[in-house]
């Protein structure tokens, strides 16, 4: 981020984009992942999806489904920010 007392969401490749095609549905989702792919807060934007179980769109490159599967498998993770960021240095 620019500005270390901005909001993540700010940085964000998706803040100009329409919110329908970043909640869609189907194949429409991989038009809506693919916004992600060089977004430098992707692992903030999956933090806050699968911290606070966002149930509709795509954060953080993961459709919901992806992310409830994540879900299921890690049940016990309290903060997933730390997750995503020590799995990236691996």
């Amino acid at each position: 981020m620019t500005n270390a007392s901005a909001h993540w969401t700010e940085d964000a490749a998706c803040r100009n984009f329409d919110p329908d095609e970043l909640f869609a549905d189907g194949p429409r989702q991989k038009k809506a992942k693919a916004v992600c792919t060089s977004c430098p807060v992707r692992t903030e934007c999956l933090a806050e999806a699968l911290d606070n179980h966002l149930e509709w769109g795509v954060w953080g490159k993961m459709t919901e489904r992806e992310r409830r599967a994540l879900l299921r498998r890690k049940p016990d993770v309290a903060s997933w920010k730390s997750v995503l960021v020590a799995a990236q240095s691996t």
